[in-house]
């Protein structure tokens, strides 16, 4: 072809890859800024940092099942025993679903201290609080459960326990955001 019908095919072709790459970007952009309003809103009305959480495993059944998503809520109200709460123990990275079965004010200070159990375990939860820890405090619950969406969070337990799906859910959603019109 030439130089000049070298370059002519050149800047054709780099035009279509920038216009596949804007497009691809702007959404792809708003995907993930739509899913972090909706997240940052649930945050903001349910006062609570995880207000959304998948149970991992079987210690709450039959209550709850593996794979179910609970809504939760921190409200001002007391916790109380029988509440299912999920909380964070220092130490642990992945929060836990479990049901409060005591609960002691201590007097003169808003101070409680909480202990929890599986619904489908024998043990309280001692074993599972950081080293030294007997009792839970406010500061480690994330908030108390509302409502809950049954079978719905295997998705999220697929994805973390196969990662090759998590890929390839990507991959189809970035071919997906590259192929549509809109």
């Amino acid at each position: 072809m030439g130089l000049i019908g070298d370059s002519v095919e050149s800047i054709r072709s780099f035009k279509i890859k920038s216009l596949v790459y804007v497009t691809m970007q702007c959404n792809l952009g708003l995907i993930v800024s739509s899913a972090l309003i909706i997240w940052k809103s649930l945050v903001y009305v349910t006062r609570s940092d995880s207000p959304v959480v998948v149970v991992l495993s079987e210690s709450m059944e039959p209550g709850f099942k593996r794979g179910d998503i609970l809504f939760l809520r921190m409200s001002k109200d007391s916790i109380r025993a029988g509440d299912i709460v999920v909380f964070n123990v220092d130490g642990r990275d992945i929060p836990i679903v479990h049901r409060v079965i005591e609960v002691h004010e201590q007097e003169g200070t808003r101070e409680v201290d909480i202990l929890t159990k599986g619904d489908n375990n024998d043990l309280d939860d001692r074993v599972m609080y950081a080293r030294g820890q007997r009792w839970l405090q406010k500061q480690h619950i994330l908030g108390r459960a509302i409502g809950f969406l049954p079978y719905v969070g295997w998705a999220t337990i697929i994805m973390t326990e196969q990662p090759i799906v998590k890929f390839l859910v990507i991959g189809a959603l970035g071919l997906l955001a590259i192929t549509s019109k809109d």
